[in-house]
């Protein structure tokens, strides 16, 4: 049986002994990524919403639908999400009746449109 990382120090000098924790815990992500922004936070989970947009075939139009994940939220990265960031999940195994998701990290807005800004100038 592996051996599960319960003692890591973080960049903020606390311990992070979260075994569903990307960087220091022993949890395999695969399988789909998410990013959507925080609009609740409790003490071990998010709930991230974002938008879609799906084909209604007898109208032959598309339409935007709301989704709502429960992803949880690693001790380490307690601090640095608040409500409002826009963040990206990772699918994991089931960890609860609702969570199947992980937070990764938080996502800065700016930096990715401009990338997609500099990719188009460069074609």
């Amino acid at each position: 049986m592996p051996e599960r990382k319960t003692e890591t120090m973080t960049e903020s000098g606390r311990e992070c002994k979260d075994f569903a924790c990307p960087r220091h815990g022993n949890i395999s992500l695969r399988g789909r990524s998410f990013y959507g922004n925080v609009i609740k936070k409790f003490p071990k989970r998010v709930v991230i919403e974002f938008m879609r947009t799906i084909f209604v075939r007898k109208y032959e139009r598309y339409a935007k639908r709301k989704t709502k994940l429960h992803a949880r939220l690693p001790d380490c990265m307690f601090n640095e999400i608040s409500i409002g960031d826009y963040i990206e999940i990772k699918e994991s195994r089931p960890i609860s009746k609702i969570i199947h998701f992980v937070v990764v990290g938080k996502v800065n807005k700016e930096n990715e449109k401009d990338k997609g800004r500099i990719e188009e100038e460069e074609k």
